[in-house]
């Protein structure tokens, strides 16, 4: 896993192909994103159907501070993450009185009301101004994707060795039994809930750097949920490193879709999601972390 970070760290470095580039960048979109979601339902146990609307919220907030009202990018995507983290706070009391699958459909219902309100809003295309797509960087924008991403994985590594981290894994496994050991279970879901709201929102805004033109509804639509449950299942619910491996399996995934199968992508990645659970139902981290094992492994004696 070292040897990956250091590798995409060097990959400006490496080349200056800008198909390259961008298919690292989307690589680190993908683990922010596949993080932001596992933090909440892999380490907390509160699987959310709703994740696209702190994505589309940081989308909309950078892009309007960044664009519209001149702030540098790094502050516009810092203010964007604020303020899905705000909202998942506002909407996090009364979604946390269901639970189990009514908390998931809850967060399902609350995603596609705010997408039926932006489209409705925003019908248009957001697009760049000509002046910024003249000075147009990749590499900027990629380091940009490069150092969230280790923003993201190094706090979720220090969080799960806090006292806090501990608690939400306690939440995850038996919520009860949490709450009857004098654990706060509700303040903890809402630390989880706020802090992958963050993320998202950062990932948004991120997003919003990277492409020249977009429907702002398109950055509510219920895909990007998808892709993050796929990438965190895939790579490993609850590991470190599953949205890491996920999101390593996704784009490749993807890039050979859309090249040579692009109108059976839905199936193609439902069936594959279908086998990855069943054969390895901690997800490909599994298959990573037995390989080291199985290549030092001595024959037996016969």
């Amino acid at each position: 896993m070292l040897a990956l970070g250091a590798f995409l760290a060097a990959l400006p470095f490496l080349t200056a192909r800008d198909d390259i580039l961008n298919l690292g960048y989307l690589i680190l979109l993908n683990i922010c994103l596949g993080q932001s979601w596992n933090i909440l339902a892999g380490f907390t146990g509160q699987t959310s159907l709703g994740h696209v609307a702190f994505f589309g919220i940081g989308v909309l907030v950078t892009r309007a501070l960044w664009l519209v009202v001149g702030w540098p990018i790094v502050p516009a995507l810092f203010a964007g993450g604020v303020a899905a983290a705000a909202f998942a706070m506002l909407i996090g009391v009364p979604t946390f009185r269901l639970r189990g699958a009514y908390f998931a459909i809850g967060t399902l219902a609350m995603s596609e009301a705010l997408h039926a309100v932006v489209s409705q809003a925003l019908p248009y295309i957001d697009s760049m101004p000509a002046e910024q797509i003249a000075r147009y960087d990749l590499t900027g924008r990629y380091l940009l994707a490069l150092g969230l991403a280790v923003i993201v994985m190094g706090t979720t590594a220090v969080l799960l060795r806090l006292p806090i981290g501990l608690g939400l894994m306690a939440v995850r496994e038996d919520e009860d039994a949490a709450r009857a050991s004098g654990l706060n279970a509700l303040r903890h879901k809402l630390f989880a809930l706020g802090l992958s709201a963050l993320f998202a929102g950062w990932t948004g805004g991120l997003f919003a750097y990277h492409e020249v033109s977009f429907y702002p509804q398109a950055v509510f639509g219920a895909n990007w949920t998808f892709e993050a449950v796929l990438i965190t299942y895939v790579g490993g619910l609850g590991h470190l490193f599953g949205p890491v491996i996920g999101a390593l399996f996704f784009v490749a995934l993807r890039e050979l879709v859309a090249s040579a199968f692009a109108r059976l992508s839905l199936v193609i990645f439902g069936l594959l999601f279908i086998i990855v659970v069943l054969v390895f139902p901690g997800g490909l981290v599994q298959v990573w972390e037995r390989l080291p094992r199985s290549l030092t492994r001595r024959p037996a004696k016969p």
